[in-house]
């Protein structure tokens, strides 16, 4: 089945575990947003909930509106940004195998 056929993933629960990281996992600030990957998005439409980071409102603002960045800079920060807070989930034992 191609990713595109798929359902979108929905979670609140997953949200809420992101909601929980306090610090930018991208520069260490304190308080974070739950930022959405601008990716496969459309019509009003977010990507899936598990392709979210926990970032600071600046690296939020430089990820979507950054003059100061490429396309491809953007979404390599952005997939970096969403790696490293799943890694912080793991630790933080939000996400554990079943």
């Amino acid at each position: 089945m191609l990713l595109s056929e798929m359902k979108t993933y929905r979670s609140k629960k997953w949200l809420a575990a992101v909601g929980q990281i306090e610090q930018c996992v991208l520069c260490g600030r304190w308080g974070t947003q739950v930022a959405h990957m601008n990716e496969g998005k459309g019509m009003g439409l977010k990507t899936d909930d598990c392709a979210t980071a926990a970032i600071c409102q600046e690296c939020h603002h430089a990820i979507d509106n950054g003059s100061h960045l490429s396309r491809e800079e953007r979404r390599c920060l952005m997939n970096r940004a969403i790696v490293l807070t799943v890694i912080k989930l793991v630790r933080m034992g939000k996400v554990v195998p079943l």
